[in-house]
């Protein structure tokens, strides 16, 4: 297979860097204003610390608020502790960046989700299937973006 640019991944690597980097902050300064964050993350994902009941409770993903009150938000390079109160229990949660499936700042409306990502030999096998299934000669390449593709300019987020 012939080596291509993986936009994909990158933009995704681009995302959780950007949370990282708001997360240091607020982990530094406190939450800012009427800054608030909802963040979905995958239970499931081998990497996330919670307790039982949570895991067993929420199964695939959940939604935490953080908000009023969080303790101990620790930033690292991989992904984040803190502490949130559910229903007065106070729980410990450790959250990679890449378990992570949206956030949401609904303060300033501004949210990031992130698409599964397919290993490289399911992502094939799916392209093959794909190709096998249909007649090639139907094949088109879009020369414009479709009618409802939304171009984002990233340079407001440049210093």
């Amino acid at each position: 297979m012939s080596r291509s640019i993986d936009y994909g991944n990158l933009m995704h690597e681009a995302m959780r860097g950007l949370i990282r980097k708001v997360l240091h902050d607020v982990s530094d300064n406190g939450l800012p204003g009427n800054h608030h964050f909802f963040i979905t993350f995958d239970t499931s994902h081998p990497d996330a610390e919670l307790a039982d009941w949570l895991s067993d409770r929420y199964p695939g993903e959940m939604t935490v608020v953080m908000q009023h009150w969080y303790d101990g938000l620790e930033v690292s390079e991989d992904g984040f502790a803190i502490t949130l109160n559910f229903g007065d229990a106070p729980e410990p949660l450790y959250i990679p960046y890449d378990a992570i499936r949206t956030f949401v700042d609904p303060s300033v409306e501004f949210g990031l989700r992130f698409e599964q990502q397919d290993t490289e030999e399911e992502a094939e096998e799916d392209e093959d299937t794909a190709l096998d299934q249909t007649d090639q000669e139907d094949l088109e390449v879009a020369e414009e973006p479709a009618k409802d593709a939304e171009i984002v300019s990233l340079d407001s987020f440049r210093k």
